[in-house]
């Protein structure tokens, strides 16, 4: 058996404005506490990394927020600290979530240098209504710019974030946000139905009837759409959400519990950091509100800024914390065999071309997959959500894609 590669996240909690249908931990007006928040970083990646023993990284995911409110010196001390803790493999990917309008060619030059080879934009529209609704502040000329400036700083691996399924969106507007991507040839392109959640500016505006539902039914005939333009505009749907562009390269994932291997697809632009979460292997997690899973715990951070900073100005007051847990965690959970199961099954479905192996999943669980889930299989298969496609393997059917939820609620 060997040691899988680990992938590690960092979340940057900072926003210029944190716009209506944002539900992620962030805030917006504390840049003044970036520098202080730097060095909390480091001081949890320094007390984790003492504890980690012998292990390789192979991706890094700075998200957020917004990574690129950061200056270049900023990453390139947390990454040497990340360096000094872990041992990183030759060919690691290592990600920025940027806003196209937070960017510049110096920024983008530098932190190319620091070692940062894969950025994601957060597009989510072409169309500059849609955009203002989102709250956005960026127009699509911004992000025309933001992809050339990338190119030339040496960025060959871009990835362009969208939202569909937004209020009073048509067909046309979607096609054409579509297009205009597509016109820009990145490497990857990723695709979220909006949903309204509790506790954000759009939910408590829909509540209240200020804003229009969503279509679900529009929705659907969006997602449909992507499904075929993309794939004739030569990108793999590799993942529900998510495309890579065909280069006929075997993108490939280490099992976590054997020596094999699985051939991903026909692509090398797959999202090997998010894959690691697919495929229900470990990552560390560092940062404010941060979520991770290794050495059996699922766990994550304080979310507050100044309560993060705090809880890693004395991190020897706890020593005795077992790996992966640091001063910054509020909530651990220590896996059954049952969860890390249930778990496998909801990430590794996402996977529209790789599914479920039963090879797989008997070498990490030491049983049958058709022995611990026969009657849920067996429905959803009869229900024309999930389908064979070898005689060991399951994945998602076109139908099943669209009713996602309806798939993965039987395996809770």
């Amino acid at each position: 058996m060997t040691n899988p590669n680990t992938s590690i996240y960092i979340h940057i909690p900072f926003c210029k404005h944190r716009c209506a249908y944002c539900d992620f931990n962030t805030y917006a007006g504390q840049e003044d506490s970036i520098p202080a928040y730097v060095q909390a970083l480091i001081n949890e990646i320094e007390f984790v990394g003492q504890r980690a023993g012998q292990m390789n990284i192979h991706t890094v995911f700075f998200g957020g927020g917004t990574p690129s409110l950061l200056s270049a010196p900023q990453f390139d001390s947390i990454l040497r600290a990340l360096r000094s803790a872990f041992t990183f493999t030759a060919d690691a990917e290592i990600s920025i979530e940027a806003n196209p309008g937070t960017i510049s060619p110096e920024k983008l030059n530098a932190i190319r240098k620091s070692g940062i080879n894969r950025i994601s934009f957060g597009v989510q529209s072409a169309n500059t209504e849609e955009l203002r609704m989102l709250e956005r502040i960026h127009d699509f000329f911004t992000v025309i710019e933001a992809v050339s400036t990338a190119r030339k700083a040496g960025f060959d691996n871009l990835n362009l974030d969208l939202i569909y399924g937004l209020p009073e969106q048509t067909l046309a507007s979607w096609q054409t946000t579509l297009q205009r991507i597509v016109d820009l040839h990145p490497e990857h392109i990723s695709a979220y139905a909006l949903t309204l959640e509790h506790g954000t500016p759009f939910g408590r505006w829909s509540s209240k009837g200020l804003l229009p539902l969503p279509d679900p039914d529009l929705a659907a005939e969006m997602y449909e759409y992507a499904e075929d333009f993309l794939e004739a505009n030569g990108y793999v749907h590799y993942e529900i959400s998510n495309w890579a562009k065909k280069d006929n390269a075997e993108g490939r994932m280490q099992n976590a519990e054997s020596n094999s291997s699985f051939i991903i697809h026909h692509s090398s632009f797959v999202c090997r950091h998010n894959l690691q979460y697919w495929h229900s292997l470990p990552y560390l997690a560092f940062g404010a509100g941060a979520h991770g899973y290794a050495n059996g715990y699922r766990y994550s951070n304080a979310l507050r800024i100044k309560t993060y900073i705090e809880r890693l100005s004395l991190p020897s007051a706890f020593s005795l914390l077992p790996f992966p847990l640091s001063p910054a965690t509020v909530n651990q959970h220590k896996q059954t065999l049952k969860d890390d199961m249930s778990e496998y099954m909801l990430n590794n479905l996402r996977l529209t071309n790789a599914g479920v192996a039963e090879s797989d999943f008997r070498l990490r669980f030491r049983s049958g997959l058709l022995d611990v889930y026969p009657k849920e299989i067996e429905d959803l298969v009869k229900n024309g959500l999930l389908e064979i496609k070898t005689s060991e393997v399951y994945r998602l059917t076109k139908r099943g894609r669209l009713l996602g939820n309806q798939v993965f609620v039987k395996f809770v």
